[in-house]
């Protein structure tokens, strides 16, 4: 497949942070708690499949340091232009938290060495580009096709060649390309058609949009589903070709990492949808501070939240399904009540004094009542 990523060009970040040598340096420098991480991870992985892969895995640690750097530069805490969930915390919490629970419930042998190294480099670079204009090419974000030019960069920096490690640069961009989510969602309004933004799990209104309601967003999903089956099709002998047969199981288990809040604790699930929001009313250039600005933020932690939750997540892996389907099993109950109490606390009368804010804050306490 084409993914249409010639157009997307390095940015000012990349260009100031293109070495893996300073990347790691600065990484070293303002996060020295990952460095052991990843040591003692990468001899684990060694440990249970043997020293042939250490080359390969030196490459993935180098690409590693190199885009969270560009993640914590671009949009996140090291930067000027922060964003609340897409940031190199994002990536901590799927390469940390969620690809390390999967290795812990299914051991080293539960993936494939050649698996475990994507997924990673997964984690870190699917979301590298948040600002991209939008647009669509075979159903797949702008935003995704920048970040899978980004990370093709980033592997040539970082050992890999498009010769010896083909399935690296393939297998990834088709991992990321699936990671759209709601790609071709559109709002209708007074006869105009707006076009969306992602953010995270919920479609988000292009900034000063009149199109801004959760009743707005439109069913969807994540755009792996439709990946899988088309690379599929394309590969009807996928099963006995390794390389075929990693790419069209690693389409569907990175974007149930990459949407497995609904299976986390509780509190975990209802910081993600906060995140989320601060990001969206900080994209459609509104203070949450102010009073009238309460609003859209109830829609997205209300409707939006049932929305995605129960309408347009679902599992698309049996690893998936299996590391976190219980966790949102047991989630689903505790997410209607939320939402439940938030709507009785902020009813259409008080909406013109109350903010934003103030909503967040009622949402976190109430769900931390329920985690317990």
């Amino acid at each position: 497949m084409d993914f249409h990523t010639a157009q997307f060009e390095p940015d000012a970040c990349e260009l100031a942070h293109a070495s893996v040598v300073g990347a790691h340096a600065l990484l070293r420098e303002r996060r020295p708690d990952l460095a052991p991480v990843m040591a003692t991870v990468g001899a684990s992985f060694l440990k249970f499949f043997g020293a042939s892969y250490a080359a390969l895995l030196e490459h993935t640690q180098a690409a590693l340091g190199l885009s969270f750097v560009r993640m914590a530069s671009r949009h996140g805490s090291w930067g000027n232009d922060v964003h609340t969930y897409h940031n190199e915390e994002h990536a901590l919490e799927l390469l940390n938290g969620r690809l390390a629970r999967t290795r812990l419930q299914l051991g080293w042998g539960g993936l494939e060495a050649e698996e475990w190294l994507l997924l990673a480099l997964f984690s870190n670079c699917h979301d590298l580009r948040q600002r991209e204009k939008l647009g669509y090419q075979n159903g797949i974000g702008a935003n995704e096709r920048a970040s899978i030019a980004e990370t093709h960069r980033i592997l040539r920096a970082s050992g890999f060649n498009e010769s010896e490690h083909a399935e690296f640069f393939d297998t990834l961009a088709w991992m990321i390309a699936g990671s759209t989510f709601d790609a071709r969602a559109e709002s209708v309004e007074h006869g105009r058609v707006h076009p969306r933004i992602e953010a995270g799990s919920i479609a988000v209104p292009v900034k000063n949009s009149a199109a801004n309601s959760s009743a707005a967003i439109n069913s969807g999903g994540s755009l792996s589903s439709t990946l899988g089956r088309d690379f599929i099709a394309a590969h009807p002998n996928y099963q006995s070709v390794p390389v075929l047969r990693r790419r069209a199981h690693l389409i569907l288990v990175s974007a149930d990492l990459d949407t497995a809040n609904v299976g986390e604790p509780f509190m975990a699930l209802a910081d993600s949808a906060v995140r989320l929001v601060r990001e969206r009313e900080m994209r459609s250039g509104r203070d949450l501070s102010q009073p009238g600005s309460a609003q859209h933020v109830i829609e997205f932690l209300t409707d939006g939240q049932e929305l995605y939750f129960f309408k347009l997540h679902r599992f698309v892996s049996d690893i998936g399904r299996n590391v976190f389907g219980l966790g949102k099993t047991l989630n689903s109950h505790k997410l209607k009540r939320l939402t439940d109490q938030i709507r009785l606390r902020f009813p259409s009368s008080v909406l013109p004094t109350t903010s934003g804010d103030q909503v967040i804050q009622e949402f976190v306490r109430c769900a931390n009542d329920l985690s317990g």
